[in-house]
C-alpha cells in the first residue's frame, strides 16, 4: 500500500522537511513503518509509513531507531493520518 503520509516521489525526507522545513531533494531515502513490531503489518496495510533520510531512520542522534521524541512525532501523525483517513473504523 502506498503511503497516506507522504509520497516517496517527492524524495524528501519526512522529518527533514517536519521539523527543518527542508524540501530538498534527497537521493537516498529509507521506508520506515509507523507502527512496527506486531503492528507492521497493519502499517503496511493501511499506508502509515513515511521516507526517511539515513540520519532520520538508522543513524544519528536524531533517528527514529535511537531517538523516541522523533518516533513519537511520526506515530502521532500518523494516528492523525489514519483517524482521517478512517473515520469509520474503530479499534
Amino acid at each position: 500500500m502506498k503511503s497516506i503520509m507522504h509520497k516517496k516521489t517527492d524524495h524528501t525526507c519526512y522529518l527533514c522537511k517536519k521539523l527543518y522545513f527542508d524540501n530538498s531533494f534527497k537521493t537516498s531515502l529509507q521506508e520506515h513503518h509507523v507502527f512496527d513490531g506486531p503492528n507492521r503489518k497493519l502499517s503496511e496495510h493501511f499506508g502509515l509509513k513515511v521516507y526517511l533520510c539515513l540520519n532520520h531512520h538508522t543513524s544519528g542522534k536524531e533517528a527514529v531507531h535511537n531517538n523516541i521524541k522523533n518516533m513519537r512525532i511520526i506515530q502521532e501523525d500518523g494516528q492523525r493520518a489514519f483517524e482521517k483517513k478512517n473515520p469509520d473504523l474503530n479499534f
